[in-house]
């Protein structure tokens, strides 16, 4: 929070800033509303899948206990292990999966009901999933954490499509690269909040395990009680709703200042653009040639993202930290290093993004990838001859995490809202999220697999998808950075159509005017 309020771009102190926009200064007062939109539509939204993401780690041996008490009571005998470990993995999984619902929902949502509705509507699944949890044990019921956790799943589903989505669509050009970042930034702050609160002494204790799960609740009260004092997107307004007047306002309160006619002209030169166009779906955003490249960067980064084995990392955390010799009570406090290195590099490229730009952050995250997991496949097919290995195995995990931070984590978000127009994003939206989960929920169920055949050699494809997720960006990923979404649909529209002759001039992006899907 200090780090993002003190930046020179936000608070309108910095140095050159005044100079290079004279018609637009910086005040506090848009500091002060923009970091508190920011700060409100994350601690509901993709805090929240960090968070529950990393909480039900702690509570592990405790719930499959409960899974067994549960079906003793019921049928008077104990639970088969593989019976147990059956119902374990479906807890675990249904996440994802009801993350899989959430972004098939996300793209409807975001277009019927506005942005900044539906994550406080979104927050109504947070609210049932808090009393399945925390009444679970007392009704002796298994069958609520499942739907607990489906819940849960939806909430992040929604919310991980329609904050960035919010965020990207409420920030100015020359920032709107860092606001989208901050989603990583609230991701990993979940992460490490939900290791911190699941610690044996706050709520990863046997007698509270049902309240760890409920305390999910807390950031959605936050977001409920925060969220409907700030703006809707001014372009939301305008472009989807074509309501200048509040469009108007919202401009105003979000740049602190009463002088926003050049960013009014240019959101009236897009909806002017193609009047009367609806909303795309996501079969006709794939059916699109003009969105082609758009769809294929998409596709591809995002799978990128998740197969490039950070998630992994995680998993394999406890057992290299116990081969480098760390005592058993003491790994937990460990592994909360290894959230904390995600969280700092989170912050670190919102800062530098915009000087740096997104396609130098992704190259870098990838590439720093590749070497450290090569290192880390040598260290772990080594450890046995050499004493020094698990250490060495050990610094590749945080330099791993630290090198996803840098940019696949936040700037792969940033895609669907750079690349796309308003009419295109929230079906691309759609199909990023649907893609993430999907991947997620597969990586999630074949990594034991990959683990069990490969065994020291299990990061080999992981390294092979960050050498092509380096080369790819290099290759075809446009720079974003500091241009208007009009000037990057024309850039796009030329390299999706080289050779177009004879074909009426493109004049801009579709914009929506009615809200069919």
């Amino acid at each position: 929070m200090r780090t993002l309020q003190s930046l020179p771009q936000l608070c309108g102190h910095g140095g050159g800033m005044e100079d290079e926009l004279p018609v637009r200064p910086r005040t506090q007062i848009q500091s002060r509303v923009l970091l508190l939109t920011i700060c409100a539509a994350g601690i509901g939204g993709t805090f929240q899948f960090g968070y529950n993401l990393s909480i039900i780690n702690a509570p592990t041996l405790y719930i499959q206990e409960f899974i067994n008490e549960t079906w003793q009571a019921r049928s008077g005998k104990p639970q088969p292990d593989h019976l147990i470990l059956l119902v374990w993995s479906l807890i675990v999984s249904l996440y994802p999966l009801g993350g899989l619902f959430g972004a098939l929902l996300a793209g409807l949502m975001a277009i019927r009901l506005g942005r900044k509705k539906s994550l406080l509507v979104n927050n109504s699944f947070v609210v049932a999933a808090a009393i399945m949890f925390g009444f679970s044990r007392k009704a002796r019921s298994c069958e609520m954490i499942m739907l607990g956790r489906l819940l849960m799943g939806v909430n992040a589903g929604v919310s991980m499509n329609i904050q960035p989505m919010y965020l990207g669509e409420s920030a100015p050009k020359e920032l709107r690269g860092a606001v989208a970042m901050t989603s990583a930034i609230f991701t990993a702050l979940g992460i490490v909040m939900g290791q911190v609160v699941g610690l044996r002494e706050f709520l990863g204790s046997l007698q509270v395990w049902p309240w760890l799960l409920a305390s999910c609740l807390v950031p959605g009260v936050l977001q409920l009680t925060t969220l409907p004092l700030l703006p809707e997107s001014p372009r939301y307004l305008l472009i989807d709703c074509g309501d200048t007047d509040a469009c108007l306002a919202a401009l105003k309160r979000l740049r602190g200042t009463g002088d926003v006619t050049g960013e009014l002209e240019e959101l009236e030169k897009e909806r002017a653009a193609c009047q009367g166009h609806h909303a795309q779906s996501p079969w006709e955003l794939l059916q699109d040639r003009t969105l082609r490249r758009q769809v294929t960067s998409l596709v591809v980064l995002g799978s990128a993202m998740e197969l490039c084995g950070n998630d992994s990392v995680y998993a394999y955390a406890s057992s290299v930290f116990r081969e480098a010799g760390v005592p058993e009570e003491k790994i937990q406090y460990t592994i909360i290093g290894t959230g904390s290195c995600e969280l700092l590099t989170a912050f670190i490229s919102c800062v530098v993004i915009e000087r740096v730009g997104r396609r130098v952050l992704l190259m870098t995250g990838y590439c720093l990838m590749t070497c450290w997991g090569s290192i880390f496949t040598a260290a772990l097919c080594l450890q046995s001859f050499f004493p020094w290995m698990p250490y060495l195995a050990m610094s590749c995990i945080f330099a791993f995490i630290l090198s996803f931070g840098i940019g696949p984590a936040g700037v792969t978000g940033i895609l669907a809202t750079e690349l796309f127009d308003q009419k295109a994003r929230p079906a691309a939206y759609t199909i990023c999220g649907a893609l993430m989960w999907t991947m997620l929920f597969l990586i999630g169920l074949a990594f034991p697999f990959i683990m069990e055949g490969l065994s020291h050699l299990v990061y080999v494809p992981f390294v092979c998808v960050c050498i092509c997720g380096a080369i790819y960006t290099g290759l075809f990923l446009p720079e974003t950075k500091g241009k208007t979404f009009l000037e990057i649909s024309k850039e796009l529209q030329r390299l999706n159509l080289p050779r177009q002759t004879g074909r009426p001039r493109w004049t801009g992006p579709e914009v929506i005017q009615s809200t069919k899907v």
